[in-house]
């Protein structure tokens, strides 16, 4: 009787509290048990089970529009695109075996620079190759599955970058605000459970989205207008209601950008007071130059993906909303191995030691 009136998918999610209540006896962990609920009652209610169930207007298959559908900028766009993917995968696979085959890199600062050209190259590897085939074809499809998978990594890399790029800036703070517990603060077991949240962060955010994403059901039209399976543009595309999956975004999204964006702001605020209390000019130089590339790629990362997800979405700014995205998805892995390494004393040192090694 009860099932009959609170249907299948209630009953589950009053299994999902069951299990809410004893986690939170046993474990007290708040936000883990809600990204658990979240994700076990939007899968509940997939459209995969839907179709199982014989839902005929179910859509298996996208068609990604693109960057834009302008025959003029289509060839120069790819090989633009084309050239900066290739940078970008030389660029970040040249810094890891950098990092990796020079034993004096082996500090908590080239330790994450490492695991940030990691994730930069498996981030735009993601979905470049789908980028570029919008530019050579009429028809860019793509599976369900594979745009789901698609948005899992998507977010699973985006988060993944932005916790990296918070660990970092709590590492420049503890280097020049507390430079004799450098060694202490900063040992390679604090390094890994830095490292580790960031991917289990990273991993809880994309299980959220996706777990929602399946939830909502596409039934006519399928042209996402994007280069990519992003969350907004496939809400654009949803027949059914999309409130909660906004609402997940919202809660989700402020957890990542606003509580790694307050870290980094107080991290360079002691930084910068630490900075003017210097009485090297060479100190204080040096110190300018390592927080500005910094700055410069944490402003483009922060500000683009606030830019695209925080603020009400609609039709008329979803152009605007790709234009803004080529920063966080193209721009910011191209340039970070450039901004955190070529201006770098140490990184030059071993490139140097590198390339006359093959000269003789």
């Amino acid at each position: 009787m009860v099932k009959e009136f609170v249907g299948p998918g209630w009953t589950s999610l009053l299994s999902s509290l069951y299990i809410y209540h004893t986690w939170e006896r046993r474990y007290g962990g708040k936000i883990w048990v809600f990204l658990f609920l979240t994700f076990s009652f939007c899968a509940h209610r997939s459209p995969l089970r839907r179709m199982a169930r014989g839902n005929s207007s179910f859509v298996t298959e996208f068609i990604l529009a693109g960057l834009t559908n302008l025959p003029d900028l289509q060839l120069p766009l790819f090989c633009l695109f084309l050239v900066m993917y290739v940078v970008t995968v030389l660029g970040n696979l040249g810094l890891i075996n950098l990092i990796g085959f020079n034993s004096h890199l082996h500090t908590p600062m080239y330790f994450f620079l490492l695991n940030l050209s990691f994730i930069d190259l498996c981030y735009s590897s993601v979905f470049t190759h789908k980028m570029l085939i919008n530019f050579t074809s009429k028809k860019n499809i793509i599976s369900y599955r594979g745009c789901m998978t698609q948005l899992y990594f998507f977010c699973y890399f985006a988060i993944s970058e932005a916790y990296v790029l918070t660990s970092m800036a709590y590492d420049r703070y503890v280097a020049i605000c507390n430079p004799l517990l450098y060694n202490v603060a900063m040992s390679p077991k604090v390094c890994s459970i830095l490292m580790l949240g960031s991917y289990l962060m990273a991993f809880s955010g994309a299980v959220a989205h996706t777990g929602c994403m399946l939830r909502l059901t596409f039934c006519d039209t399928n042209t996402i207008n994007h280069y990519l399976c992003d969350i907004l543009p496939l809400f654009q595309l949803s027949c059914t209601s999309t409130y909660v999956n906004e609402l997940v975004v919202f809660i989700v999204l402020s957890i990542n950008v606003i509580v790694p964006t307050v870290t980094i702001f107080v991290s360079y605020g002691f930084i910068l007071s630490s900075i003017l209390h210097m009485s090297s000019t060479e100190g204080r130089s040096k110190a300018f130059s390592t927080c500005s590339s910094h700055i410069i790629a944490v402003s483009l990362f922060f500000g683009s993906c606030a830019f695209m997800y925080l603020k009400p979405s609609s039709a008329g700014s979803m152009d605007e909303g790709k234009i803004s995205s080529i920063f966080y998805t193209n721009t910011v892995p191209l340039m970070n191995p450039f901004i955190y390494s070529l201006r770098n004393k140490d990184v030059k040192l071993a490139l140097g030691k590198i390339l006359s090694r093959k000269q003789f």
